[in-house]
């Protein structure tokens, strides 16, 4: 079992298999944004899959493929069987939908099992104004097709903003519903300067308390894909909606997760700066058993807790390029 210092258990990595993406979404990426990393500084698929196996080795049971937009990524499905063949049980992915018509069976075949679509609003004049442009209807039909190629349950991510969407969190929760999904209500980071212009809700006040009156909730004792989402569901089993709160009410103490970038930058925390770099041991031609040693002493620096409250001017890089 991979422990760092204060005792928390590692077992779920999240991995950026690339820093584009083909939206702007105005919490996560600059529209004017164009600092990306060279191709030729990315992870090969070769080397994702050696990585990941040997977090795999030291007990890290839970994989999330993430961007920018994974799906921007040439070779995908054979990265999913790649990590399947390392032991791997649990392989997830988060996209913004826009493609998953085209590969939701590709990768469900190749060993793919959960997806999280990342959809802020149903209002296509709003998806514009948060993401760029209106793609409001091809997300839905990546829903659809995710759903045909049985990648479930299906999570949908929505960021709450005040005065943008904060007003439709109940009819996307009618939404879900009537569709099987489950939904995840997220409170706005402050990563980078496009993220800190938007204006985040308190999902622990009064609207967590407006939907428990409205679809009459009660506390989950479910867990779906061991991230950090509270988990609530109707009382008739219909409908779950999970709160990830880091501002609010923050889960630093139970945090079991590191993220790896796609050029190869180990982040030992979303809201703090510490990371190791791992690509030049990779170039360098590193054995298992020095990355291992790498990786267990990138573990050991974990930091405590996030600074998303106590300093955020200091989380400069973007979200794009930290892999969700």
């Amino acid at each position: 079992m991979l422990v760092d210092s204060f005792n928390r258990p590692i077992d779920y990595l999240r991995v950026s298999v690339t820093d584009r993406c083909d939206l702007r979404c105005n919490y996560c990426m600059p529209k004017a944004h164009n600092d990306y990393e060279d191709p030729e500084d990315w992870l090969s698929l070769a080397e994702l899959t050696r990585v990941i196996g040997l977090f795999g080795d030291l007990g890290v049971h839970r994989v999330r493929l993430t961007g920018g937009e994974p799906l921007l990524r040439r070779g995908l499905e054979g990265l999913v069987r790649g990590i399947r063949a390392h032991g791997i049980a649990d392989v997830s992915l988060t996209t913004n939908g826009t493609r998953l018509r085209q590969q939701a069976r590709a990768l469900a075949h190749a060993g793919l099992q959960r997806i999280n679509i990342s959809l802020d609003s149903l209002d296509g004049d709003c998806v514009a104004k948060i993401v760029g442009r209106d793609v409001l209807d091809t997300i839905l039909d990546g829903i659809a097709a995710a759903q045909e190629a049985g990648l479930t349950p299906i999570k949908i991510n929505m960021v709450v903003m005040d005065g943008i969407n904060a007003h439709e969190v109940e009819a996307m929760m009618v939404f879900a519903i009537e569709r099987g999904l489950i939904l995840r209500l997220i409170e706005l980071m402050p990563m980078g300067d496009t993220a800190r212009g938007q204006q985040g809700v308190d999902l622990t006040a009064a609207l967590r308390e407006r939907l428990v009156d409205r679809f009459d909730l009660t506390p989950s004792a479910s867990e779906f894909g061991g991230g950090p989402a509270r988990y609530w569901e109707t009382r008739d089993g219909r409908g779950r909606v999970g709160f990830i709160t880091p501002m609010s009410q923050h889960f630093c103490a139970t945090c079991n997760r590191v993220r790896l970038t796609v050029d190869g930058v180990l982040l030992l925390c979303l809201g703090q700066e510490h990371s190791v770099e791992l690509r030049p041991l990779l170039r360098a031609g590193a054995s298992d058993a020095e990355m291992t040693a790498a990786i267990l002493a990138a573990i050991a620096q974990k930091p405590e807790r996030h600074e998303f409250v106590t300093a955020p001017q200091k989380l400069v890089r973007v979200m794009a390029r930290t892999g969700g």
